[in-house]
């Protein structure tokens, strides 16, 4: 039977079949126009063509609803439906299958819906209109800066994308806001929905929340050294003391908390501090890499009796000799770094230990080690109030510092010396001038930074190996088990070898360096982020701030300026001539909260 003459549909369209051919057919359109077409590309509507709407009342459809079948032919519905099978009935058959609410095409089949489909169907459309009102609505009102109760649904989905826990949301893009943290963040900020204090950047790296666990003691014979002098040397409000520093006759001791002792490996408590890697020290908080409850168990000075993993050994001429490792009991003295410094001449413990590191830093300095003395900052947030306050270089703390140094040293040699499988960090020599070498304790603050891009990149491995920038030949991170999960690996290996128990092995090792460093990446960046986020603050709070820039490098008009108040560096346009470390003043032309961005210009 010839279709010529037909009625059909393509692509939405009534169109009038008006010529074939082997594989096509010829078909026009109420415009004028007409297009060849395959048949698997339209829909045969009725044999014979007259002009069709689309306006029609929507028949009464219960009538399918009693035939036992899955599927019938356009025409069989048409019948069903309007009794006539014309062009106009078998149209609107047509659009009710392209509607498909009560049946849909399937090839050149209709089939028939279910009441249950149906009634699926029509409460997600009627879901999806309410929806549409209700993101319209909100919409209206984000474009006036404020939101209402019912909007909150919206205003939680652009929270989860300021929060990086989703890519999209319907809200933003109504908005015609690209979709990305950044904008959400700043849309928060415009509706008062957050507040400029509000952090995102925690929550933004998955950095896990505090929590507590069960733990036990495991009970073993511990070496008394309650007898020593032990001095925990820290910041005064500081409440989690990591380690402790004595000296009996020529044997010095450096005592650090034994977090080994509850925490076993691959026990739940491991895990818990592995998937945490570290504590994360923020202007506004704190996260633990341990249980809460366990961190305040372990530190030093908690009671009357503390449990350490105690380092001695002697040193002569530099040389490190006669390593005693051995966990012990411990009496705990703290004192506040102010303190320290006071009776840093008086005391005749600290003064014997200042007299030891002042040489092994220079024994250090002998061997190539560089330390850069480039500005550093501690940001708090109090009363919601952002403070930045430079941090203060004090003998006292110069003295811990080495200690911990020399820890490093004495444990990566311990180690080597007992053939344990340690994570020990390593660097190798930087690219520097020689007039960085020849002057490196009295930089200017150009010759600092690019001493500082000279370095090459520090990193863990299970062989020992030079750290050029301590200017040592091996060295372990081992002082602080409490808020570094390496230091804790390395103390659980020494509680294992001093015990008689198997340890890991280099592979085991080489794992936990693997599952450390992607996590630290995450923590490295919510850091980084949340201390610009308060700098961003800080100048916000302190709209006259206005401070010191030295010239560290000059790019044509341009110059990164370090702006040592802030500990931060900056790229400024310049009008007049500049010359290298030159000092100029500076202020704050703009902020962008969202982004963590600042730009100055000279005053």
């Amino acid at each position: 039977m010839s279709n010529i003459g037909a009625l059909v549909a393509y692509k939405g369209k009534p169109a009038k079949i008006i010529a074939s051919t082997t594989h096509k057919y010829e078909i026009s359109f109420s415009d004028g126009g007409s297009q060849k077409v395959r048949e698997k590309d339209f829909y045969f509507i009725h044999p014979e063509f007259s002009n069709v709407t689309n306006q029609f009342v929507n028949p009464d459809t219960s009538i399918l609803n009693d035939l036992e079948v899955d599927s019938l032919s356009l025409k069989e519905v048409t019948e069903w439906l309007f009794e006539d099978f014309t062009c106009q009935n078998a149209w609107c058959v047509h659009l009710m299958a392209e509607d498909s609410l009560y049946f849909y095409w399937s090839k050149d089949s209709i089939m028939l819906r279910s009441l249950d489909q149906i009634t699926v169907i029509e409460k997600q459309r009627n879901d999806k209109a309410i929806e549409k009102i209700s993101l319209e609505q909100c919409v209206d009102n984000l474009k006036k800066n404020t939101f209402k109760n019912d909007d909150l649904p919206w205003i939680k989905e652009i929270e989860q994308v300021a929060l990086n826990q989703s890519k999209h949301t319907k809200v933003l893009s109504a908005l015609l806001i690209d979709n990305n943290p950044e904008n959400a963040h700043q849309l928060l900020l415009k509706i008062k929905y957050w507040s400029e204090l509000t952090n995102p950047y925690p929550e933004r790296h998955k950095i896990y929340i505090d929590d507590e666990m069960d733990f036990k003691n495991n009970e073993f014979v511990r070496e008394d050294l309650t007898h020593l002098i032990s001095l925990a040397i820290d910041n005064s409000d500081s409440s989690d003391a990591d380690d402790a520093i004595s000296i009996e006759g020529d044997r010095v001791w450096i005592h650090i908390a034994d977090v080994a002792n509850r925490v076993d490996i691959e026990s739940e408590l491991d895990i818990f501090a592995q998937k945490r890697a570290s504590n994360l020290y923020l202007p506004d908080q704190i996260f633990h890499m341990l249980p809460s409850n366990l961190a305040s168990i372990c530190s030093l000075g908690q009671s009357e009796i503390s449990e350490a993993l105690s380092i001695g050994f002697k040193i002569h001429n530099c040389d490190i000799t006669d390593i005693k490792v051995c966990f012990s009991n411990i009496k705990v003295t703290k004192i506040s770094y102010d303190n320290a410094d006071i009776e840093l001449n008086e005391n005749k413990v600290l003064s014997k230990l200042n007299e030891i590191t002042i040489s092994h830093k220079a024994y250090r300095d002998s061997n190539g080690a560089i330390k850069l003395d480039l500005p550093n900052v501690d940001i708090r947030l109090k009363n919601g109030l952002v403070k930045v306050m430079p941090q203060v270089r004090s003998k006292s703390r110069e003295l811990v510092s080495e200690m911990m140094v020399i820890a490093g040293r004495v444990i990566a040699q311990f180690s080597i010396e007992n053939n344990i499988a340690m994570p020990y960090l390593s660097q190798e020599v930087g690219n520097f001038s020689d007039e960085i070498i020849n002057n490196k304790a009295n930089l200017s603050a150009a010759k600092a930074y690019q001493a500082s891009r000279s370095f090459n990149r520090s990193k863990i491995s299970t062989g020992p190996s030079l750290h050029a920038g301590l200017g040592l030949s091996s060295y372990i991170r081992v002082t602080s088990p409490m808020r570094r999960y390496l230091d804790m690996v390395v103390q659980q290996q020494l509680f294992r070898f001093i015990n008689n128990l198997p340890t890991l092995d280099d592979l085991k090792i080489k794992a936990r360096i693997k599952s450390v460093n992607v996590v630290m990446s995450k923590v490295n960046k919510a850091t980084r982020q949340s201390i610009e986020h308060f700098k961003c603050l800080y100048l916000k709070q302190n709209k006259d701030w206005n401070g010191e820039g030295i010239i560290v490098e000059i790019r044509g008009d341009k110059a990164l300026v370090i702006i040592p108040k802030l500990a931060m560096m900056s790229q400024i346009k310049f009008k007049s001539k500049i010359e290298l470390d030159d000092e100029v003043k500076l202020k704050v032309s703009s902020i962008n909260l969202s982004e963590r961005l600042i730009e100055f210009k000279p005053l």
